[in-house]
């Protein structure tokens, strides 16, 4: 492999930056952390991750099966079952982003507060 092939996130045209984009996305972690808990069905995930509308958790399942973190299901029944779990890599994605989203719980005070501090800096720049 030469050098210029190597993965570099930092590099603008690596192929690493989209699967980041698809982890990282708002749906990718939180469809992401659903199943690190369990397998899901389609309707049971979209009351489970809130806000999501049926079109995006469709196409975020998409990507992620086809990057292989996600496992599609598709039980022959009537009705038709299916069920979405993770794969062996989709879970070690999950569990990254997910300890990333539990921080952001943690630390969200810090969050807030920083943001007042610097809000209230740039009134005072500004005024007058």
């Amino acid at each position: 492999m030469s050098v210029s092939k190597v993965p570099d996130v930092n590099r603008q045209m690596c192929p690493s930056r989209v699967v980041l984009e698809h982890v990282t996305s708002r749906w990718g972690v939180l469809v992401l952390a659903a199943l690190l808990e369990r397998s899901y069905r389609f309707s049971e995930l979209r009351r489970t991750v809130g806000g999501v509308s049926e079109k995006m958790l469709a196409q975020t399942l998409q990507t992620l099966e086809r990057d292989g973190f996600v496992h599609r299901d598709a039980k022959p029944v009537i009705p038709p079952r299916v069920d979405y779990t993770l794969t062996q890599l989709g879970k070690e994605a999950a569990e990254q982003v997910w300890g990333l989203a539990r921080w952001t719980e943690r630390r969200l005070d810090a969050v807030n507060d920083a943001r007042e501090t610097y809000d209230a800096r740039r009134q005072v720049g500004h005024s007058g």
